[in-house]
């Protein structure tokens, strides 16, 4: 259980319905007229993100059982005003890059063709033509119909970036996930693909890592040769002391590996629709994703995982945006 109070920071005055939430879950509520808020957390890691309207947003990474106060610290509105005056916002923003937009953050799995936005008209484009770089931003947080897996999304969105020099994307936000109302036979559909997007998942491999099961669960880490950056190695031992942290009193796992990294899932075939993006031939055989880890990554319980920045994706899981994204207190039936 987290509790704790949300007040103003300069008048300590409690903000009533200040909206509380975790990071990629579906655990929110907002906080009562004392400003007060409680939240039921399994164990694992988590962002709480607290916002209001007219104040900065807050994060605090929070475990179970903690009591928090906290303090919202007034927006200041002139500054943005200035940036986008002298920004280079794109008037038609939407219908340019709205699709590109869509099939680099949603994506574009199959999942991703059952998802759309509601309320597009927050969106914001900037195209930056000295460096060759879209940068789309939201002046509300986004809503997001997520039809194959029954979810409504609530994406806080602080930035998508797309470096069209290099054809990579970035982005970064908050996201609390709803439960779509549906019919029994529904449910049951969305509890199907819900499985299948699990499978295979980063979810599932942070997990998988921090239960010790990495080989019995299908995975096969290889790391790239010291003096061949084309060859990858198979990882003896991924709990050696070099590259893992073993279980402490703060029930945390840590990672680190000094160069890129490939993780092969070896239960399931890569979908048709990620080997025609990636322009691989139909024999291959099994998923493969490449991680660049810039710094120790923390692991909890729920596969919630810090910091998240430090973890650079290509490959499957790059191919796997929103669209195919569970929270983390999502748990495989």
């Amino acid at each position: 259980m987290v509790t704790g109070s949300v007040l103003d920071s300069s008048t300590r005055e409690p903000l009533l319905k200040a909206s509380v939430f975790c990071q990629n879950t579906t655990l929110g509520t907002v906080t009562n007229k004392d400003g007060e808020f409680s939240l039921s957390l399994k164990s694992g890691g988590y962002d709480l993100i607290f916002t209001y309207t007219g104040y900065k947003t807050t994060t605090i990474r929070v475990t179970e059982n903690n009591k928090i106060e906290v303090l919202m610290v007034k927006e200041d509105k002139s500054m943005s005003e200035v940036f986008l005056k002298n920004s280079y916002e794109v008037t038609d923003g939407w219908e340019k890059y709205g699709d590109f937009f869509s099939k680099n953050f949603i994506g574009a799995t199959p999942n991703a063709g059952q998802c759309l936005f509601t309320n597009p008209e927050v969106l914001k484009f900037f195209f930056y033509k000295k460096s060759n770089r879209l940068k789309v931003m939201a002046t509300e947080p986004l809503k997001i119909a997520n039809k194959a897996l029954g979810y409504d999304l609530y994406y806080q969105l602080d930035s998508f970036v797309y470096y069209y020099n290099t054809n990579i994307n970035s982005y970064r936000g908050y996201c609390l996930y709803t439960e779509m109302e549906g019919s029994d036979s529904l449910k049951k559909v969305w509890a199907t693909n819900r499985s299948k997007a699990y499978e295979g998942s980063k979810l599932q491999f942070m997990r998988s890592y921090y239960d010790s099961t990495v080989k019995e669960d299908g995975w096969i880490i290889d790391m790239l040769d010291e003096n061949d950056d084309k060859k990858f190695n198979k990882v003896k031992d991924i709990y050696d002391t070099t590259y893992y942290g073993a279980l402490d009193s703060t029930l945390q796992i840590e990672i680190w590996f000094p160069r890129k990294i490939s993780v092969t899932y070896t239960k399931k075939s890569p979908e048709p629709e990620y080997l025609k993006k990636m322009n691989l031939p139909k024999s291959v055989p099994y998923p493969i994703s490449y991680i660049d880890i810039k710094n120790t990554i923390v692991i909890t319980q729920n596969g919630y995982y810090y910091e998240q920045k430090d973890w650079v994706n290509q490959g499957y899981w790059s191919w796997k945006n929103v669209a195919d994204l569970l929270p983390y207190d999502y748990v495989p039936e």
